[in-house]
């Protein structure tokens, strides 16, 4: 990993006031270090984490994504009951899912349109809205 990208890893703990670990730095500069937006399964970051040589169980990159969360630093996208993907884009904004590749991209928040929603019971409120739209290839 290059300095600029462990630099920019090292910031972006600090927004959340979290001590940069050996694995959280490593991850955290996977994850901005470019300085693009990610979209991220666990399994995928800890492949990428291996490739550069560093050795962090995949155990702790569950339990690490899971704090990022925690602090505000991503969040998770639920595709469907077994598959989370992780994202640093935090504003609200739609997801589209492929199902052949299992690639999840953002999609144009601009042209959403939510009309409605269902009357929410009483002593209740919205504490977040998902968008995923899934995707498959014509037959």
């Amino acid at each position: 990993m290059t300095p600029e990208a462990l630099e920019r890893g090292k910031g972006w703990l600090a927004k959340a006031d979290l001590r940069p670990t050996r694995q959280r730095l490593a991850l955290a500069a996977l994850l901005v270090g470019d300085g693009h937006d990610r979209h991220v399964t666990a399994e995928g970051l800890h492949d990428a984490v291996l490739a550069t040589g560093d050795r962090v169980s995949l155990a702790t990159v569950y339990n690490t994504l899971k704090a990022f969360c925690d602090v505000g630093l991503m969040q998770e996208v639920t595709v469907d009951g077994s598959r989370s993907y992780f994202d640093t884009r935090m504003d609200d904004h739609p997801h589209f899912h492929f199902e052949e590749s299992g690639h999840l991209i953002d999609a144009p928040a601009a042209e959403l349109q939510i009309r409605a929603l269902p009357a929410i019971p009483e002593g209740y409120e919205i504490a977040k809205l998902d968008v995923v739209i899934r995707l498959r290839k014509k037959a």
